[in-house]
């Protein structure tokens, strides 16, 4: 159906993200692969980007999706080193950089983001951005963090435009390709 919506859409690019699948014995990672094959043989000309878990930093569940060559293999390390334990149950920061890497030795672009305003300081966002490029990820995106509701992580502080306008400057002088920061 997915595959379908985006020829009907007449889509050139798409992005496909889901929840992690941590209840399955691959975490999905065969649903993934059948899903970016089943998309690009429906839609040959696509380019796509998928936002995957870290599945267990099993190498074997993760070249699944390598394997299936989409143009960027995006994961989220969420926030900088100290606030992580607090705002993820079962993924670590660690994992996560460990999971960044292996992708980024694929030669597959590689993109991970992480949200601001809750309590990070300015140098842990300059040392995660250095543990990202470290662990070769190309493309960065940084964003406002915003509480889903009440019983969230509480928001510390709205962050202005220019400061993200700076964080984007940095984060291409540090290397990334790309740098979404706002």
């Amino acid at each position: 159906r997915l595959a379908n919506t985006i020829k009907i859409l007449a889509l050139k690019h798409c992005v496909i993200t889901s929840v992690a699948r941590d209840d399955l014995e691959d975490q999905g990672a065969s649903f993934w692969a059948h899903t970016i094959r089943t998309i690009k043989r429906a839609n040959p000309e696509i380019t796509m980007e998928v936002l995957i878990p870290d599945f267990s930093n099993n190498q074997n569940l993760l070249d699944l999706v390598i394997n299936e060559k989409p143009e960027v293999i995006s994961h989220n390390i969420e926030t900088v080193e100290r606030i992580s334990p607090s705002i993820r149950s079962l993924a670590t920061y660690e994992k996560s950089l460990k999971v960044l890497n292996y992708i980024s030795r694929s030669g597959l672009v590689t993109k991970s983001g992480f949200m601001l305003g809750i309590g990070e300081t300015e140098e842990e966002v300059l040392k995660t951005m250095d543990d990202l490029r470290l662990a070769g990820v190309n493309v960065l995106t940084i964003g406002q963090y915003l509480p889903p509701s009440e019983m969230h992580t509480k928001l510390v502080e709205y962050i202005k435009p220019e400061v993200f306008e700076n964080y984007k400057k940095i984060g291409l002088s540090k290397g990334f390709k790309y740098v979404e920061s706002g």
